[in-house]
């Protein structure tokens, strides 16, 4: 709810500070008196486009501020989260517009851009008269009006969890699709290569063994040799045999040596010893590069396959058993893609019957609220002097998407017989606004949510009886909430809650706008001016208490 406005040097109004109420708030003045810039202004603090010039002429600066009400559950309180600001029962906007033209917007003390301001509009207030294009007369917002009116929120959000999963659906079966035409195109290269990395098996640290073994086997003929010579020189022939000998020799003198060569006998039998360790040694490394020359010929062979294998494919050695892994992986995903495409292929279909419910069900919710609030409207239409009007709410064919497939609109002919058009292009400017009254109420028994609603001359052209049924409207719309209306009509004016008159003071210097809240003989004046122009008789007071409410 709209508690406060203030607007300081805005166009002709210099400092002015309102503060409205809860139920019908009237503003009424003479035509030029700047009612309209009541609605810039508010327009401008919510961060609507409209005039480029507003400053007050000699003003370095304009600035509107607006406060709001925001009871809990408030919609507003959710676009102050998401934007990061604090959420209170209060909120606050003000906006200043430079003489350079450059605006800067605050909510609550903190800065905001003109996005947020608009977000947090939609929630606040909704503006309807016949140059409306945001509410009532803009075709996009049709749908939402009417699954609102419908309570189909519950089955908006089956339908919107439908087309989600559709969404996974499809795209994990376009991602197979294509990871399977990828590997189609290169089936020839795989096949080619698994069979090469499956003909020799690599295994990891294999091309090191293999290496070390060529290497082995290639140097084993030049060391055999000298290793062969080494085993004779400690054999028999040589040193084993001396030693031998000498033992012999040694042993058989003594006895009579007096025990002289008894530590020299002890110390070559331990050299015997080691000798024989020694001879063990070298016959094992006689028996290692004992070869077949065809083995060095079958490690070279496979050595130089692996290492052509990795050079091929641009991979280390020791990676070509992952890489052989990977390669199959994508082969079998290839041999088995028809059973997984076909999987994911009905998952894809379940999903899209699943959606085509959910959106099926919405349409005819949708076709059923839209009869019931073509009824609705024909009962509203009349007590406006529009029983021959005929509103029909058109539910088509569209675009699938997460709300269902359903195009909206609301359509009128004036006339019996006469081909439905849009609101805005077959109602002349009294009927348009008797049109937009009667769909708002009909809306409004879905509930306002805390918006602020504004009528801006939506009483135009019409008179009387008519007029009595507008203002009757108006104040059953704003039972239990906010309206505000711009008017001209005394029968509207009558039936005000608060009433508020737009005055132009002119000056040998300046013009400017102010408004006055009127007590209940000033309610009186007014409402007699509005119907007898500057001239107030007693009879037109008469006739103006004759319209107001026994409490008025």
């Amino acid at each position: 709810m709209l508690r406060a406005l203030e607007i300081h040097d805005m166009l002709i109004i210099d400092r002015l500070a309102l503060g409205f109420q809860p139920g019908l708030n009237v503003l009424t003045g003479e035509t030029g008196a700047g009612k309209s810039i009541l609605l810039d202004s508010l327009g401008f603090v919510l961060g609507w486009r409209g005039r480029a010039e507003l400053v007050r002429q000699g003003a370095d600066q304009g600035e509107v501020m607006a406060e709001f009400d925001l009871p809990e559950g408030h919609a507003a309180r959710a676009v102050l989260q998401d934007a990061g600001l604090p959420v209170d029962d209060t909120l606050i906007l003000r906006r200043v517009n430079g003489r350079d033209g450059r605006k800067t917007a605050w909510v609550n003390d903190r800065r905001v851009s003109g996005e947020v301001l608009r977000a947090l509009s939609d929630t606040l207030v909704e503006l309807h008269g016949q140059h409306d294009d945001r509410g009532l007369l803009n075709p996009r917002g049709h749908r939402d009006m009417l699954d609102t009116y419908a309570g189909l929120a519950p089955q908006i959000t089956r339908a919107r969890a439908s087309w989600s999963d559709l969404g996974r659906a499809r795209k994990a079966l376009y991602a197979a699709e294509a990871r399977v035409a990828e590997v189609r195109q290169e089936e020839d290269y795989l096949r080619h290569a698994v069979a090469e990395l499956d003909a020799i098996m690599p295994e990891a640290g294999e091309e090191a063994s293999l290496d070390a073994a060529r290497r082995t086997m290639q140097a084993a003929e030049k060391i055999k040799t000298d290793i062969a010579r080494a085993g004779e020189a400690l054999g028999m022939q040589g040193a084993e045999g001396q030693m031998s000998d000498a033992v012999r020799w040694l042993g058989g003198v003594a006895e009579r040596a007096e025990g002289r060569l008894d530590a020299p006998l002890v110390a070559i039998e331990r050299a015997m010893l080691e000798l024989d360790a020694a001879q063990r040694g070298v016959e094992d490394a006689l028996d290692a590069l004992t070869f077949d020359p065809f083995a060095l010929e079958q490690a070279e062979e496979r050595l130089f396959a692996i290492r052509g294998l990795a050079r091929k494919h641009n991979v280390l050695a020791d990676d070509l058993g992952p890489f052989a892994d990977d390669l199959r992986d994508r082969l079998a995903l290839l041999d088995n893609s028809e059973r997984g495409l076909a999987d994911l292929q009905t998952a894809e279909q379940a999903a899209l019957a699943a959606y085509h419910a959910a959106a099926d069900a919405l349409t005819a919710a949708r076709t059923a609220a839209a009869t019931a609030l073509d009824a609705a409207m024909a009962a509203e239409l009349a007590p406006l002097k529009m029983e021959r009007a005929v509103f029909a709410t058109v539910v088509t064919p569209g675009t699938a998407g997460p709300d269902g497939r359903d195009e909206v609109s609301f359509t009128v002919a004036t006339n019996p017989g006469a081909s439905p058009g849009p609101l805005n292009k077959i109602a002349s400017g009294g009927e348009l606004s008797r049109f937009l009254l009667a769909l708002k109420v009909c809306l409004s028994q879905a509930g306002q949510g805390g918006v602020t609603m504004i009528f801006d001359e939506i009483d135009r052209g019409v008179g009387g009886a008519t007029a009595d049924a507008v203002g009757r409207r108006l104040a059953a719309l704003a039972a239990g909430g906010q309206v505000l209306v711009v008017t001209h009509s005394p029968q509207v004016a009558a039936l005000g809650a608060h009433h508020w008159r737009v005055e132009k003071l002119q000056t040998a210097d300046a013009t400017t706008s102010t408004v006055i809240p009127l007590d209940a003989e000033a309610r009186v004046d007014e409402i007699a001016r509005m119907l007898s122009g500057d001239q107030i008789t007693d009879a037109a007071r008469a006739a103006a208490r004759a319209l107001m409410p026994a409490t008025g």
